[in-house]
C-alpha cells in the first residue's frame, strides 16, 4: 500500500509538513534587501523623486514581493527614518565607557568619524539619507515624531558625556548639561549638512570646534 505522508494541523489550515517553510532569517534578509535598495534610491534621488518602480528595479524583486514587506512608499520612508535618524548612537557606547572621559573636542571627533564611516559608497550615503529624513520631518508630523524620539535619545547620550565633562573640569561647574547636549547635537548635524552642501571637511570643522572650546594659551 502507498505510504501516506502525515499532515499537521495548525489553527488556520492543513499543510504538508514536508513542504519547506520560509525561515524567519530568510524573511528578514529579504526585507533588508528591499530596504537597502530603497536607501540607494533615496541617497541618489531623495524621497519624493523615488518611485516604487525604482525600488522594484533596484532590488531586483517583483512588485508583489516588495509590497509584501512594505505596502507603500510611506512605509519605506518611515522605516528609513527609524533606521537612519540615529546613525550616531553606536559611537557613544565607547566614549561613555572610557575613564577618564575624552575632552569635548576629542569626543566630537570620534562621533563625526563614526558618522562619516557610514558612507559605504557613492550610491549609498547614509548621512545624505539622514538629511532627507530631517527635511521630511519639517512637513510630515509622523516623521517628525520619529526624529524627535531619536534626537532625544542622542541628546541623552550627549548629556551623559556633558555631566562627565563638567565633573572633569572641562565645563563650568554651573553648566546645564541638557543645554550642552542640545548644542552638541546641533554641532553634529550641522557638520552633516555642511559636508553635503559645501563639501566641508571633517578636519576643518573639528579644528574650528577645538579653537572655540580649548582654553587660550596666554603669552608671557
Amino acid at each position: 500500500m502507498p505510504t501516506t505522508r502525515p499532515r499537521v494541523k495548525n489553527d488556520r489550515s492543513f499543510y504538508d509538513e514536508f513542504v519547506p517553510r520560509v525561515s524567519e532569517a530568510h524573511l528578514a534578509a529579504r526585507r533588508q534587501q528591499i530596504l537597502e535598495a530603497a536607501w540607494r534610491c533615496f541617497s541618489r534621488q531623495g524621497f519624493h523623486a523615488t518611485s516604487m518602480q525604482d525600488v522594484f528595479a533596484e532590488s531586483g524583486m517583483s512588485a508583489g514581493a516588495v509590497y509584501r514587506y512594505f505596502p507603500s512608499k510611506a512605509d519605506l520612508v518611515r522605516t528609513t527614518a527609524e533606521g537612519i535618524a540615529g546613525i550616531a548612537e553606536d559611537a557613544f557606547q565607547e566614549l561613555l565607557a572610557e575613564d577618564p572621559v575624552p575632552r569635548p573636542d576629542e569626543s566630537l571627533r570620534r562621533v563625526l568619524l563614526h558618522v562619516t564611516q557610514l558612507t559605504t559608497s557613492h550610491e549609498l550615503d547614509r548621512t545624505k539619507i539622514a538629511l532627507h529624513v530631517w527635511s521630511e520631518a519639517v512637513r510630515d508630523p509622523e516623521i517628525r515624531g520619529i526624529v524627535t524620539i531619536v534626537a532625544d535619545r542622542i541628546a541623552d547620550r550627549w548629556a551623559q558625556l556633558a555631566q562627565r565633562w563638567r565633573d572633569a573640569g572641562y565645563l563650568p561647574a554651573d553648566a546645564d548639561t541638557r543645554q550642552v547636549a542640545r548644542t552638541m547635537y546641533g554641532v553634529m548635524i550641522g557638520f552633516v549638512a555642511q559636508r553635503h552642501m559645501i563639501g566641508l571637511g571633517i578636519d576643518d570643522y573639528l579644528d574650528g570646534f577645538a579653537a572655540l572650546t580649548r582654553p587660550p594659551v596666554l603669552s608671557r
